[in-house]
């Protein structure tokens, strides 16, 4: 499980390389387009929940790995007493099977003598008693904890993935919004050039009449201008004068 745990912390760094890298990319954004908007919240929400199912999942790994060197140490206090208690079985065997006829019998020194070092009946089976309660309670804590992993990992796992969900609802979201304003601006675009278009040509035509009476307006000019060189009594304001065409 501890192995698990940490597969999954593994896995956890690829989500939070692609919010980072969204974040950063998104601090590209324009003047009035560098809004702080629901996607950028639920990005840095997504970093928060990544980096507390880290947090979690670590957590649970040191304990895992503190678990794993009490079960080792369980284990070798265990091998000590077994081996110790299988040279006993030996030594107790070959006393067992030793009868009067038996090669290897002499006479001892003090035989009856207690050794060194020796215990008694009661600390011998309070000594096996206890590496059997310790070995068990830690067997017991493994499981727990093993327990405690599979659910840890779920939970994260569990909590990532709606963040995720919520990630994407706010992109697709915003990107809804976007191209929705993008198409106004684009049809608004449209309507004011078609406008401008509409007031050149407007504009064109009443540049072109204005010529055309400032034409007039300089005929009419020259006309008049010439007929004061009229010698004499031709010049007399006769009709031609009075009469003004129209521009």
């Amino acid at each position: 499980m501890k192995e698990l745990a940490e597969q999954n912390l593994q896995a956890k760094n690829l989500p939070m390389d692609v919010a980072i890298e969204c974040l950063t990319l998104r601090e590209s954004r324009r003047d009035i387009d560098f809004v702080r908007d629901p996607v950028e919240t639920e990005l840095r929400k997504e970093v928060e929940v990544i980096e507390a199912t880290k947090k979690a999942l670590q957590q649970k790994i040191n304990q895992a790995f503190e678990q794993l060197c009490l079960l080792q140490e369980v284990q070798q206090q265990l091998n000590l007493d077994h081996r110790g208690k299988m040279e006993t079985l030996e030594i107790d065997r070959g006393c067992l099977s030793l009868n009067i006829k038996a090669p290897n019998i002499s006479l001892k020194i003090n035989p009856a003598r207690v050794p060194k070092g020796s215990t008694t009946l009661q600390q011998w089976d309070d000594f096996s008693q206890f590496n059997k309660n310790r070995a068990e309670a830690e067997m017991k804590s493994a499981t727990e904890l093993r327990e405690a992993i599979a659910l840890t990992i779920a939970e994260t796992n569990n909590e990532l993935e709606a963040q995720r969900v919520a990630t994407e609802f706010a992109f697709r979201k915003r990107l809804q919004e976007i191209e929705k304003v993008y198409s106004e601006l684009k049809w608004q675009e449209k309507n004011t050039l078609e406008e401008i278009a509409e007031l050149q040509e407007d504009i064109r035509h009443l540049e072109e009449d204005l010529r055309r009476k400032i034409l007039n307006l300089k005929l009419v000019h020259t006309r008049l201008e010439s007929r004061t060189y009229r010698p004499n009594v031709e010049l007399c304001r006769d009709q031609v004068r009075g009469h003004r065409p129209p521009c």
